[in-house]
């Protein structure tokens, strides 16, 4: 009965839903022609705001860039992610450093970084170092960090927690590991960001299990677009492309998830997204 009830507070509430997409790719080429209309579109499915994910350093810069063209509603991370870790310098770590030092209001994370030993795109040795470096400059600059890891839980883990207490927050996006994983990283105080693939009900049969365990407090939602199209979306689009006016969906789905109502799910999501991001607005 209360997953009915859930079910007809969604259809009937719909359009009062607002949430915060904590992840965006804007600066995939898949946006490169209609950037403008992609913030219209989410803007106009009640999204509050978007934190553009920036991947190294010309692409973080590229995000800065576009966040800077909507105040107040778009926001930037800057970082290194490990499939660009092989081609990551000094001069690479010294430029992240001078875009995180200029406190930049709309610069509000260190990431995308970590670890991804799926497609190893970089070396693991090149992404550790990489990711390492990443973890001592949050310390140092007091910054919230902004993660990734697939396929490399244990080496993330073992990196990552000598420098729990020493950095703000810690947030992993898209997480799609198991329960042992999911224990773990919230025994650490990480925040758990959740994607369209618990909308998938081939792949995320796992994490459709796991989302009510995730604290209320610990949680975030994002699409990643324009990947991880929610599988389960009725009409389907006509192009494959993710966007952030599709954010209303995946809150849908966790919300019935963790039998909440869709309202009570928002109000803390966009609480907990401020207060990690220190957004003000």
């Amino acid at each position: 009965m209360m997953r009915q009830q859930i079910t007809a507070d969604i259809r009937g509430k719909q359009m009062e839903i607002r949430m915060f997409d904590i992840g965006v790719n804007l600066t995939s080429s898949q946006f490169a022609h209609d950037a403008p209309e992609v913030v219209a579109r989410a803007k106009q499915a009640r999204v509050t705001g978007l934190i553009l994910i920036g991947s190294d350093i010309p692409d973080s810069e590229q995000a800065l860039a576009l966040a800077n063209q909507w105040p107040d509603y778009c926001f930037a991370t800057a970082g290194i992610h490990p499939h660009h870790a092989k081609d990551a310098d000094n001069s690479s770590l010294e430029r992240l450093e001078e875009l995180l030092s200029d406190r930049n209001r709309a610069l509000v994370a260190l990431g995308e970084c970590g670890l991804d030993f799926n497609r190893n795109f970089s070396p693991p040795a090149d992404q550790e170092r990489i990711f390492s470096q990443q973890l001592e400059l949050a310390a140092k600059l007091k910054r919230p960090i902004y993660m990734h890891c697939r396929d490399a839980h244990k080496h993330f883990i073992e990196l990552l927690r000598p420098w729990v207490g020493k950095i703000p927050g810690m947030l992993l996006h898209c997480f799609t590991g198991n329960r042992e994983e999911l224990e773990e990283c919230l025994e650490l105080g990480l925040m758990i960001g959740i994607t369209g693939w618990v909308c998938d009900e081939r792949r995320g049969q796992e994490l459709r299990q796991l989302v009510p365990l995730i604290p209320d407090e610990r949680l975030l939602i994002e699409t990643d677009a324009p990947y991880l199209l929610p599988r389960d979306l009725s009409p389907k689009p006509k192009s494959r492309r993710n966007e952030p006016c599709y954010l209303s969906h995946i809150l849908e789905v966790v919300a019935l998830l963790r039998q909440q109502s869709p309202e009570q799910l928002r109000d803390q999501l966009e609480q907990n997204c401020r207060a990690f991001f220190s957004l003000t607005r």
